[in-house]
């Protein structure tokens, strides 16, 4: 049915009365898509964002002026994500690899924004600084290797510290009389 046609190319000459049936085909048809593809991307946007956005003769405009709406709120994204990283703490021993996982998907979201590119090797260090203090010896022993950790090793790691952390913790009981 082509209604991305009017995205897809440009706006053909306007028919005159000495165009070809061709030409007249080829303006209705982009003229239609154009048409439906601005209701549509009209209906579907909601009434508080319809309302900024300028009116516009074609659909390419449209997109554009709805790109150009949302283009400073990357900013704020990327500042409310790196303000969520760099407020990440694993607070307990459990939990690691989530933590990990979560601390990749804000470093990977920063990336897309094309505001922050966090190399793997920042990412290792920071996530050991995140760590709490019961993984205090694992750091240390991370910084005392001549070798350096990707991401995926270190997630590897963590698990393994985390199930001895477990395993050596003991249960206590408290008795009160």
């Amino acid at each position: 049915m082509d209604f991305d046609y009017a995205i897809r190319k440009d706006e053909p000459l306007v028919p005159t009365d000495n165009s070809t049936s061709g030409a007249i085909a080829l303006y209705e048809q982009w003229k239609r898509s154009n048409r439906l593809s601005m209701m549509y991307i009209k209906t579907r946007i909601s009434a508080s964002i319809r309302g900024s956005i300028p009116d516009c003769a074609n659909v390419r405009d449209l997109l554009k002026a709805i790109d150009d709406q949302f283009e400073s709120s990357d900013k704020a994204l990327a500042s409310t994500l790196m303000t969520k990283l760099l407020s990440m703490k694993l607070t307990s021993v459990k939990g690691v690899r989530e933590h990990i996982m979560r601390i990749r998907d804000l470093a990977a979201q920063l990336k897309a924004l094309q505001q922050i590119d966090c190399s793997d090797a920042y990412l290792v260090h920071f996530i050991l600084h995140s760590l709490p203090y019961q993984y205090n010896a694992f750091k240390i022993s991370y910084n005392t290797h001549k070798y350096k950790w990707s991401i995926n090793e270190l997630l590897t790691m963590c698990v393994a510290e985390e199930e001895r952390l477990l395993l050596e913790k003991s249960e206590n009981a408290h008795m009160a009389t």
